[in-house]
């Protein structure tokens, strides 16, 4: 359904599953363990996971808080972008990686909810991709104290609306962990 037809191929993407994005963050354990348990799925299936890993004036690269949690690993052979903006298109190379991979469809996990992932389900679905949100693997902190909903709700809010999100020759859906089907 993409209107990327020479990209047949789907690949994880994992966002910004930092140390210092998802300490405090909503259900952080049982997040993680749903992404940790797509990761093993995708690798199992051979559909490639790339790994997005954000930077800024409060997340310093190469920092502890940067780092990738402990109990998500990512392989060598697996590509890293690097990124300083919500959007993990903008400023980087997501686009020239997904296009070697052939991928038109991307299953989309990690954090933050409000931040990250909304403005990386969006710009994928303007650039054409077919975007699976995991219902149960992505997460937010509690921005309630700038009025910002508490985070379960903005969890159902983006579940809620993505699945009705709709533009021609895309689709989008959600889906949870134990009903993603890569192929």
């Amino acid at each position: 359904m993409t209107t990327l037809p020479e990209r047949p191929h789907t690949a994880l993407l994992v966002i910004d599953v930092q140390k210092g994005v998802v300490a405090d963050a909503h259900q952080r354990d049982t997040i993680v363990a749903g992404i940790g348990t797509l990761v093993d799925k995708a690798r199992e299936e051979g559909i490639p996971v790339v790994w997005v890993q954000h930077s800024d004036d409060g997340l310093v690269k190469g920092s502890e808080a940067w780092e990738y949690v402990p109990e998500l690993t990512r392989r060598a052979t697996e590509p890293l972008v690097h990124k300083n903006f919500g959007d993990s298109f903008e400023g980087t190379e997501l686009e020239d990686v997904l296009a070697g991979a052939g991928v038109g469809h991307l299953v989309v996990t990690g954090a933050e909810t409000d931040a990250c992932i909304r403005s990386t389900i969006h710009g994928a679905f303007t650039r054409g991709y077919d975007v699976t949100l995991v219902a149960d693997a992505h997460t937010a902190n509690d921005n309630s104290e700038w009025g910002a909903p508490p985070p379960d709700q903005v969890i159902a809010h983006t579940n809620l609306y993505w699945q009705w999100q709709s533009a021609p020759g895309r689709t989008a859906a959600v889906a949870k962990t134990k009903d993603v089907a890569f192929s």
